[in-house]
């Protein structure tokens, strides 16, 4: 079967396992296009012949992978413990400096490994082998520490969208100073650890034609830099010196953007993306004919200096797609690689929308600073959990400006399962795992490493990414796809080494179906879960409702997310209805309704048994006080309040299965009879104070959280 091992060869699964026990093959189709992605030609059985006779020549032939994993802490790896006695080996240190020595002919250490004659520090560093008889090999050699860090203490926090959560000084949705307001208050009133935010990815704009952007932020432009939509305009130094006409016209939009906010507040409009980032683009156009003082100068130029050609890259295409459109697909074919001669030149005519869109990277990142900085001068161990989505659009910047680190004409997706028999694509270019390797995983380094920057903790959505991806080919359905394998222990050595450099957490996202061994692993690395209440059940045994001792510490805690219904909706059975409402049950509604309903009275007679319920069933207020009492009385490390939960909102911010069908990430955070609810409101709620008062009373490590001020007022 020669398909079969030049697919394995390559790390490209020839079958797949939907549920224990049960193993289904991946079509041919699927895998040879899957191997066509990697520049591997199986079109035929004399193809794969040949491809095959070639990979194992290339493997046996080659002393060194193209990278090289270290554990600081652990033996040499097999790559070079078992390299051949006389063997000169030197590493060029990332910081500076080197380390040689010979690899000795003879037993090893008395234990048998073989290790280091000193440690090397955290890094990514040039191996370089000189073996006798052999050609000279070189690699990357990342040198990471095993385990990242867990939270000292228990912290409790907020989830939220920020789009969703307007203030009075928004422009029409949630920004980056709510975002720092929020963690102020939070830490200093409530005792909060973290705010945990959505991805803040840049998003795919508008066509210029005026047809509507992705509003979604797990389909971003770009992971590696920030959406400007989320500044707060005033909050940039540059707006006070604003004069004349341009005060004049500044003043006009902002009128503009109260009206916008209070549409959404007060006229039951949903938030508009487009229509806020066309008034804030004005304005930020405005600020940038603003003069930057010698400080700000230098503060700009020592940014655009460490971000170097990444973010004239992506300033690059921002400006290309003003005149092109979103999509680099469709652009003219001189400007399609972003190192051709037509892109250069086009690069230079543009040069001031080239720098507009550095200046817009900069504020953005200025303001996430001052989040973080905010949150941990309110108290927070944590402060800012920053949200890694699972890809980009394939017409965006990054696939754009990192073409050849993309796999052409594939998507991500998931195969069939129990939850949902036609799979799914999820319009996402995946990653080649033979380019990342062959880089030294340097596009994945940079984009943590950024992501990092400005946060206490990274929650990574579909953590089972960094061992393997479901690829669908371009064109065919995703039952048709095959999973693709990533080298785990590099993924998972880079993310230790930049979670070390920047004393951050790291958050799985590790719901639905999990390959056996890869929860063990991430546990391994101190990477945390993520568990939710309603999934949380004894399913080797009796299917009941877990236990709270019999959770897993190395978790995030919640009673949902931001793919489900909010808890008053589960309680209630709305989002039953909702589902039938727009025709996404495949089941009757009547066995939906018992089976949700039946879920719930088991929990909330669980919750009763425990004494956390202590007025019985009924009281909704009481119930979602009590779900949180028992996530307290579990053993996870970090617990995950969903904001709309503290207010009673029913509505999912999000929907899956559906577009335009439903408001997916247009609705703002909302009371129980679904009026729009503003940061100042919120804190003014007694019925948010009275949920986050289950901290309070119920943890040993509380801070002095108080009830609601004087004034309050329900919410």
């Amino acid at each position: 079967m020669p398909l079969a091992r030049l697919a394995a060869s390559y790390g490209v699964a020839t079958s797949y396992s939907p549920s224990p026990g049960h193993t289904v093959p991946a079509s041919d189709t699927a895998v040879i296009a899957a191997l066509a992605a990697l520049d591997v030609d199986a079109s035929t059985p004399e193809a794969a012949g040949a491809a095959l006779a070639a990979r194992e020549t290339e493997l046996s032939a080659r002393l060194l992978p193209p990278t090289v994993v270290l554990w600081t802490d652990a033996p040499l790896p097999p790559s070079l413990a078992e390299l051949p006695a006389g063997s000169r080996v030197r590493v060029d240190l990332e910081e500076g400096g080197t380390a040689e020595w010979t690899v000795p002919d003879g037993p090893g250490a008395p234990d048998g490994a073989a290790r280091l004659p000193e440690p090397l520090p955290p890094g990514v560093h040039r191996l370089r082998v000189r073996c006798p008889g052999r050609s000279d090999a070189e690699a990357h050699l990342i040198a990471a520490p095993r385990r990242i860090r867990t939270p000292e203490r228990r912290a409790h926090g907020l989830l939220v969208q920020l789009y969703s959560l307007l203030s009075r000084h928004s422009w029409g949705m949630g920004d980056l100073s709510d975002l720092a307001d929020l963690a102020a208050w939070s830490g200093r009133v409530l005792g909060a650890g973290f705010v945990q935010v959505n991805p803040l990815h840049a998003a795919v704009p508008a066509a210029p034609e005026g047809h509507g952007s992705d509003p979604s932020p797990y389909r971003p432009s770009s992971r590696r830099f920030p959406d400007p939509v989320h500044l707060r305009v005033e909050a940039v130094p540059e707006f006070a010196y604003l004069r004349g006409a341009a005060r004049e016209r500044a003043e006009e939009l902002c009128r503009r953007a109260a009206r916008l906010r209070e549409g959404v507040l007060e006229q039951g409009e949903l938030i508009d993306r487009d229509a806020v980032w066309a008034l804030k683009r004005e304005a930020l156009e405005l600020l940038h004919d603003v003069p930057l003082g010698p400080g700000r100068r230098a503060e700009y130029n020592a940014f655009l200096a460490e971000q170097g050609p990444a973010l004239e890259d992506h300033a690059t295409w921002s400006a290309l797609a003003e005149i092109h459109g979103p999509d680099w697909h469709s652009w003219p074919a001189a400007l399609r690689d972003p190192d051709s001669p037509g892109t250069a030149r086009a690069r230079r005519e543009a040069m001031d929308r080239v720098d507009f869109h550095c200046r817009l990277a900069w504020l953005t990142d200025t303001q996430l600073a001052a989040a973080q900085r905010a949150a941990r001068e309110a108290g927070m161990d944590i402060g800012l959990v920053h949200d890694l989505a699972v890809g980009v659009h394939p017409g965006g910047a990054d696939a754009w400006a990192q073409q050849r680190h993309f796999a052409p004409r594939m998507s991500v997706g998931a195969p069939p399962d129990a939850f949902n028999a036609r799979g799914q694509d999820w319009g996402l270019p995946p990653w080649r795992p033979d380019r990342l390797a062959e880089s030294g995983y340097a596009p994945y380094r940079a984009l943590l490493r950024g992501l990092l920057r400005n946060a206490g903790a990274l929650r990574i959505d579909h953590v089972m990414g960094l061992f393997r991806l479901w690829w669908v080919p371009e064109g065919r359905e995703p039952t048709e796809g095959t999973y693709v394998r990533y080298d785990a222990e590099a993924m998972l050595a880079v993310l230790a080494l930049e979670a070390h450099r920047a004393d951050a957490l790291v958050i799985g996202e590790d719901l639905g179906t999990v390959e056996p061994g890869v929860r063990e692993t991430l546990r391994e690395h101190g990477v945390l879960g993520t568990s939710v209440l309603w999934f949380e059940r004894d399913w080797q045994g009796t299917g009941r409702p877990l236990p709270a001792d019999a959770w897993r510490a190395d978790c995030v805690a919640t009673a949902t997310t931001h793919d489900l219904p909010p808890t008053a909706a589960r309680l209630t059975g709305e989002h039953v209805r909702l589902r039938h409402d727009l025709g996404l049950l495949t089941r009757p509604l009547a066995q939906e309704r018992a089976e949700a309903a039946a879920d719930v009275r088991e929990w909330l007679g669980l919750l009763c048994r425990l004494g956390m319920l202590p007025g019985g069933i009924g009281c909704e207020e009481d119930e979602i006080r009590a779900v949180h009492r028992f996530l307290l009385a579990t053993p996870a490390r970090m617990i995950g309040v969903w904001l709309p939960d503290a207010v009673g909102d029913r509505r999912p911010q999000n929907l899956p299965g559906t577009w335009d069908q439903y408001p997916n990430w247009r609705l703002p955070v909302a009371d129980a009879g679904g009026h729009p609810v503003t940061l100042e409101e919120l804190a003014a709620s007694p019925r948010l104070h009275a949920l986050m008062a289950v901290f309070r009373d119920g943890s040993a490590e509380g801070r002095g959280a108080r009830t609601a001020p004087p004034g309050a007022h329900p919410v």
